[in-house]
């Protein structure tokens, strides 16, 4: 079962809380973010590291038919449909595509914190 009961933002923890039954996942809004299923981040076949994304935020959650959401972000991302597919593979996968998310970072000598807080305006 790929679509959730459920659908809760904990905005005090910056979570996504995804339920399946008498399970529930919490997906943080950063992963979310880093890991957005958009051609701007997936790229066109190579992924594209997004960097300083501690303290990204979620503006708005829209359900697109009954196949998918679409998240507003605070630094103004809005153009990934996040499958309930897709959103089922971030939850059973979490710990491995985190790691491997911080390891990129790692090799890129990135980090998860912007270069100045508040320097970005939202759109």
């Amino acid at each position: 079962m790929s679509t959730p009961t459920a659908v809760n933002l904990h905005t005090e923890s910056k979570e996504m809380e995804l339920v399946y039954g008498n399970d529930s996942y919490r997906l943080s809004y950063e992963l979310l973010r880093v890991l957005s299923p958009s051609a701007e981040v997936q790229g066109h076949g190579k992924p594209i590291l997004q960097t300083g994304k501690r303290f990204v935020d979620i503006r708005n959650l829209e359900q697109v038919g009954n196949y998918a959401l679409k998240i507003t972000f605070d630094d103004g991302h809005d153009s990934g449909l996040y499958s309930w597919g897709y959103l089922h593979k971030l939850c059973m996968e979490q710990s491995a595509l985190w790691n491997d998310y911080l390891e990129q970072l790692k090799q890129a000598g990135a980090k998860r914190e912007p270069d100045m807080i508040g320097s970005w305006k939202p759109a």
